[in-house]
């Protein structure tokens, strides 16, 4: 179903088709078909769409073939599996000309996608880029991704991370102005992205005690209350409760210097890192890694990571749009799909203490101080 052996099958979502969705999945199609031991793919999409951008490609990617459930997905270079959702009028697939009917298809692959993962059909879905102005136009009244995600997994938490080849980082807000995030930095926030990202470098990449690094809020991490005191009355203390339950994490430290590489490797010195808003933990990981950043979304069922930049219309249907980072998403997806399948195998352990939403016991305990 979702894996034959050690080959993960890996769902692509096609993302706006007027967008550059259809080149950069077929080309990392191309590119990934190259590589040692590759998953398997299958674009979720629309067939006509997808041989339209081959077209423009000039045949330097797979042939687009048509696959329905039941089908042997194709695993050569030479050829790539379409699981054709609907039929798109050929307007909705104009490089650069968005339309409602190509944001609500857009909707639908990620949906199929996603239930082809919970089924374990599928495993792992890769998401490329969708419109979020086209979407709500399109009535699907979601921020994103990760939200329509996390609502068809009925999952309550779940966290944004974005990946390069050496640094990996959690957020614990994301899209607000910075004037909201100190009233939504809460001890429970603090802890679930610790604990989310503990689940996620331990049961999915594999990583045997994963040393994490928390971030403070304030510059100098508030200098023991002079800058302010978050880090003593939040992050701190849920700090000390992912420590009780064994997770190796540490912290707060000042963000001005959380990543300065050290070591005649030039190495971090943790595996990954929790920053308190967007901005915090992303300037540094897209000035490191901006063409091959990947994100992930942590907390759901299944796994699921998408390329760091948007439809881009500006290029559509050009042949110029770079696909490193889709070809890193679909990468980094299968390699936790492998670490999965591998822990699957064993006992297992999950996170330290629980999975999911972040609530009192049935104590009463809480990430407090005590």
């Amino acid at each position: 179903m979702g894996s034959s052996g050690n080959t993960p099958l890996i769902a692509v979502s096609m993302g706006d088709p007027a967008g550059i969705g259809p080149e950069v999945v077929l080309k990392a199609a191309a590119a990934i078909a190259r590589r040692p031991s590759p998953p398997v793919i299958i674009i979720l999409g629309d067939l006509d769409a997808i041989l339209s951008a081959a077209a423009r490609l000039n045949g330097d990617v797979p042939l687009p073939l048509e696959w329905r459930p039941g089908m042997r997905a194709k695993r050569s270079g030479r050829a790539v599996s379409i699981f054709n959702i609907g039929k798109l009028p050929p307007r909705a697939f104009v490089p650069g000309s968005p339309t409602v009917e190509g944001a609500d298809a857009a909707y639908r692959y990620v949906v199929e996608g996603a239930r082809m993962t919970m089924r374990g059909e599928a495993s792992a879905l890769v998401t490329a880029p969708i419109n979020k102005e086209w979407l709500n136009r399109a009535g699907h009244h979601f921020p994103g991704h990760s939200e329509l995600l996390a609502r068809l997994a009925h999952v309550r938490t779940w966290r944004m991370m974005f990946a390069g080849e050496t640094l990996r980082v959690a957020l614990v807000t994301v899209h607000m102005g910075l004037a909201e995030v100190p009233r939504a930095l809460t001890r429970n926030a603090v802890l679930g992205t610790i604990t989310l990202l503990e689940h996620h470098l331990h049961c999915q990449l594999g990583i045997a005690r994963p040393r994490i690094l928390v971030l403070g809020f304030n510059p100098h991490a508030g200098e023991n209350g002079l800058f302010g005191d978050e880090e003593e009355r939040v992050i701190a203390p849920a700090i000390r409760w992912a420590q009780r339950r064994g997770i190796d994490v540490h912290g707060p430290v000042a963000p001005d210097t959380a990543f300065i590489r050290a070591g005649s490797a030039r190495r971090f010195g943790f595996d990954g890192a929790v920053a308190m808003y967007h901005d915090q933990g992303l300037i540094a990981l897209k000035t490191l890694e901006f063409e091959s950043a990947v994100n992930i979304t942590l907390g759901l069922p299944f796994i699921r990571t998408s390329p760091d930049h948007g439809t881009a219309y500006d290029i559509a249907g050009r042949g110029t749009a770079n696909a490193t980072s889709m070809l890193a998403a679909i990468e980094y997806a299968a390699k936790a799909a492998r670490g999965a399948a591998k822990a699957s195998g064993r006992k297992n352990r999950g996170p330290r203490a629980g999975f999911g939403a972040y609530t009192p016991n049935a104590d009463g305990e809480r990430p407090d101080e005590s």
